[in-house]
């Protein structure tokens, strides 16, 4: 097999060292359910990591450079990822590696919510999508929950006319399932009183910060501004300019996204621009 170019995105031995255990867990759990056991594994978990990276940040995936994996074993394999739950376990892995690195706790005790509204692809069926009126644009709403360094907590895709303080309420819930030492949480001023209500019955400490009056032009507002870098970054992902996915697709993307980031930085090496 003639040896492939390699791509920026591709894993490098101390990134694919990160997450091979559970990728390798996955596989072993699969097979061993499987009649064919004992059968080699066709394709290889390493190659399929390269080519998923490779897609959402080097062009279509169509366009996968020989001799990874063929597009369809590549997007099987997404698949299969992200409705099993392990794009999120890698995430969730990553993320308690890199807060540990950074001399905080493995688990968060504050979180910030926040929302943003992008358009989708022409592929996306009319009945996924909504109307974000207030910034006008028609399409999906990504609603993302990150500890104060700016890491992915939880996310949900939804259609752009879900209002934030919806979206939030749900996002609590799966916050206080899997991250119960959260105790304090941080949103603006789009998201609304019942959620605040909300938040106080699960024992959580709500704060709705807002620009002070007169304010012009753009100022981070303290200890939230973690959560606009998050969409910073999100954003440097090509496949993340527009939803192309189904909302548990789209989903796992920005899983992929940041465990890509957050691999790069336990390791040290540069980010993909």
């Amino acid at each position: 097999m003639p040896k492939r170019r390699p791509h920026p995105s591709d894993l490098s031995d101390a990134r694919w060292e990160l997450i091979e255990s559970v990728l390798a867990a996955w596989r072993f759990e699969r097979r061993r359910k499987a009649l064919d056991f004992g059968r080699p594994a066709e394709h290889d978990l390493r190659g399929i990591m390269d080519a998923i990276l490779c897609g959402p940040d080097r062009g279509p995936v169509a366009q996968f450079p020989a001799p990874l994996p063929a597009l369809e074993h590549v997007y099987g394999y997404f698949a299969k990822w992200a409705d099993e739950g392990v794009v999120a376990q890698l995430n969730g892995l990553l993320r308690q590696l890199l807060r540990e690195k950074e001399g905080r706790d493995a688990e968060p005790t504050a979180c910030v919510i926040d929302a943003q509204s992008v358009k989708t692809s022409t592929s996306v069926p009319a009945a996924g999508q909504g109307v974000d009126a207030g910034k006008k644009i028609v399409g999906r709403k990504r609603s993302i929950v990150t500890d104060t360094l700016g890491l992915l907590l939880a996310v949900l895709v939804t259609a752009a006319i879900v209002q934030d303080s919806v979206a939030g309420t749900a996002l609590l819930d799966q916050v206080v399932t899997d991250h119960p030492a959260t105790r304090k949480v941080r949103v603006d001023g789009g998201y609304r009183q019942h959620l605040v209500d909300h938040a106080a019955t699960l024992g959580i400490d709500m704060e709705i910060t807002a620009h002070k009056p007169g304010t012009r032009g753009f100022k981070p507002i303290p200890k939230r501004w973690a959560v606009e870098r998050t969409y910073g970054w999100l954003m440097l992902h090509r496949r993340l300019a527009r939803d192309c996915e189904t909302p548990t697709r789209s989903e796992a993307v920005i899983h992929i996204a940041m465990t890509d980031l957050m691999a790069r930085r336990l390791t040290g090496e540069n980010t993909v621009s």
